[in-house]
């Protein structure tokens, strides 16, 4: 029987297992890796040539995967923005501090590692201008961003089961990647970023997962409207100093797709897999228009591949003020 609860009252009733949520997905602080585990010690006597060591991989990196690992950085360096954006979901009392509002700064607290142990082993590498860099992240902040999900939390969980799991493969493949030219100590900071990614994508999932136990019609034509208007990427304004927000994004996307670090493939999978992991083919019990939400998210995969396979990767048209040599 079809039962449509308000969005704030799905929220309120899972309020009271987000605690349980914290301490299954994500981990204390005194216990969770920090940048400077794995960075050159600056008090080491080592730290020379450490430092040397670090500068001599990131020179062999190809362009294409070296201008990736930079654009992932500026990803995570945005952070202001997703925190801020995930506040303002229905549901989320930052001003009370509900349960809802400890995750979000929980959440905030490990992503916050990434972008600061990427930016410092870019800083030491030798091989990028940070300053055109820092621009690109400052303009990344300041243009903000629209995901399609407005303060929705259905569709905001949608969009981060699908984003955490991007960024997981996106991380993951430069890691490994890095690690088949000798770069070992990169491939261990992007393994360890990955691995985060991988555990906040199970949460976000979880959360979609309990919704559609309460409200399943819902939280299926919410999932549809997503994957109908399609999965915007957190960095789509990306922009150089000169340019209009946007302008950089697609030519980086290029580059992802062009070394394999994230595909059209990537999408398609990340989709059939979540159609899998919430059992949508299998939930019953839906309105019209949720049934109707249903068959399109099933037959989604096929239409996407057919696409897929007829578009062929853009050669390197752009130069990316980032990288210094």
């Amino acid at each position: 029987m079809y039962e449509k609860l308000v969005r704030k009252e799905v929220m309120k009733m899972l309020d009271g297992n987000v605690m349980g949520y914290i301490n299954d997905f994500l981990t204390p602080i005194e216990k969770i890796w920090q940048p400077s585990d794995y960075l050159p010690d600056p008090t080491s006597s080592n730290f020379q040539y450490e430092v040397e060591e670090l500068q001599t991989f990131a020179r062999e990196m190809p362009y294409d995967l070296f201008v990736t690992l930079i654009g992932d950085c500026i990803t995570e360096e945005a952070l202001p923005s997703y925190e801020t954006w995930i506040m303002g979901i229905e549901g989320i009392d930052q001003h009370n501090g509900n349960n809802w509002s400890k995750w979000v700064r929980s959440w905030t607290a490990e992503e916050n590692r990434h972008g600061d142990l990427l930016n410092k082993y870019l800083y030491l590498c030798g091989r990028v201008n940070m300053r055109e860099m820092e621009v690109t992240t400052q303009y990344l902040i300041a243009d903000g961003f629209d995901l399609g999900t407005a303060n929705d939390p259905y569709k905001n969980f949608v969009y981060t089961s699908f984003q955490e799991t991007a960024t997981n493969i996106s991380h993951r493949r430069v890691g490994t990647l890095a690690k088949q030219s000798g770069n070992k100590k990169l491939a261990q900071m992007c393994g360890l970023i990955a691995a985060d990614e991988a555990r906040h994508a199970k949460a976000y999932s979880h959360f979609v997962k309990e919704i559609f136990k309460l409200d399943p019609s819902e939280m299926m034509i919410a999932f549809e409207e997503m994957m109908r208007n399609k999965i915007v990427m957190p960095a789509h304004l990306m922009r150089q100093s000169g340019q209009k927000a946007g302008e950089l994004w697609e030519h980086f996307s290029d580059a992802a797709q062009r070394c394999s670090v994230y595909t059209g493939q990537d999408y398609i999978n990340i989709l059939s897999d979540l159609l899998q992991d919430w059992k949508i083919e299998h939930i019953d019990g839906l309105s019209e228009k949720a049934q109707k939400a249903q068959e399109y998210l099933m037959k989604l995969p096929k239409r996407l591949q057919k696409i897929t396979e007829r578009m062929a990767t853009p050669d390197r048209d752009c130069t990316f003020k980032w990288v210094a040599i």
